[in-house]
């Protein structure tokens, strides 16, 4: 059982320690594949030194392909697999020693599956442990994981997952979200719509969480938004296409349940859209058309207009 590693990388700043967590694994067999998005720091000097070991491989992209498109570099690296199973790590996160044996024993276990998931802590710039997630069954459905992410799961991300790298190339990689914003989520749903998702009962991933990523910054409030009704459309489409006659218990339990909050689920995103309209009061119009299938109230969008025009005032000093 090979695994090919992948790091779609830009900054430096982590870049090492997330090359060194790969190196440690105590199961061997794997190939680590880096993609730099025609970083404008030099990450081959960072590489260089691995380049020596013929597990490892550098490849640096001509054209940046930039926030917006992130996930277009996940799926460049993907072409590059050639590993049985495929992990997309942050060029800032590590994977744990234990990582890849873990996988593999999960793996054997639960056969024929095409998405595996490990159990994961998130760290901070300093390296300290700041938050767990929640534990998961060894196994669960694709509704069983949809509605547990909704309901119980505030953290979830692109390296937590082991694909099987056939399935992922057959579907055309990884699912494509503005910023990849909930891409992770949809493409381990899809992965797991026919035989479900199995989770290490073991701690084997650490996500690092600073002010770096694109999930932390508040420059593309807008694009977010936008990644968020795409989201919601897909949502809707994905369970109108699911018979809930043949769903076993707890499954239909699950499908009414998401249904009943689908909305307020996606209805969190009030303050990004805030964000968005300061210094900005036309856009009010826009967006409110474009939320209405959130059922968002009259008083939230004299609020967000409100804020605008301080926002407005204070800038401008009007």
């Amino acid at each position: 059982m090979r695994f090919s590693i992948t790091i779609p990388a830009y900054k430096a700043q982590f870049l090492r320690e997330a090359i060194e967590s790969v190196v440690a694994q105590t199961y061997t067999n794997w190939e680590l594949i880096i993609v730099d998005d025609c970083s404008p720091e030099n990450l081959h000097a960072i590489v260089m030194p691995y380049l020596t070991d013929s597990r490892v491989s550098y490849y640096r992209n001509e054209k940046n392909c930039g926030a917006a498109n992130v996930v277009d570099n996940w799926n460049i690296c993907l072409g590059y697999s050639m590993g049985d199973y495929v992990i997309c790590m942050g060029d800032d996160d590590r994977l744990l020693p234990c990582c890849l044996a873990e996988y593999k024993a999960l793996i054997e276990h639960h056969p024929g599956l095409n998405v595996y998931h490990a159990w994961s802590q998130i760290i901070n710039e300093k390296n300290d442990v700041i938050l767990l997630q929640s534990p998961r069954p060894q196994w669960e459905s694709a509704i069983s994981f949809i509605w547990n992410r909704w309901e119980n799961r505030r953290d979830q991300y692109i390296g937590d997952f082991c694909y099987r790298t056939e399935y992922l190339k057959g579907a055309g990689g990884y699912y494509k979200l503005p910023l990849a914003w909930g891409s992770d989520d949809i493409t381990a749903i899809l992965a797991s719509k026919e035989k479900g998702i199995a989770n290490t009962q073991t701690l084997c991933f650490q996500y690092r969480q600073n002010s770096l990523t694109i999930t932390s910054s508040a420059h593309f409030a807008e694009m977010k938004l936008e990644a968020v009704l795409a989201q919601y459309s897909w949502y809707v489409r994905f369970l109108n296409g699911i018979d809930s006659l043949t769903l076993s218990e707890p499954d239909a339990s699950y499908y009414k349940t998401i249904w009943n909050v689908s909305k307020k689920h996606f209805k969190s995103i009030d303050r990004q859209c805030i964000d968005a309209f300061k210094g900005n009061p036309l856009k009010v119009v826009y967006w409110h058309r474009r939320l209405a299938c959130f059922g968002f109230s009259a008083l939230l969008y004299v609020k967000w207009y409100i804020a605008s025009l301080l926002n407005l005032f204070i800038k401008h000093k009007i």
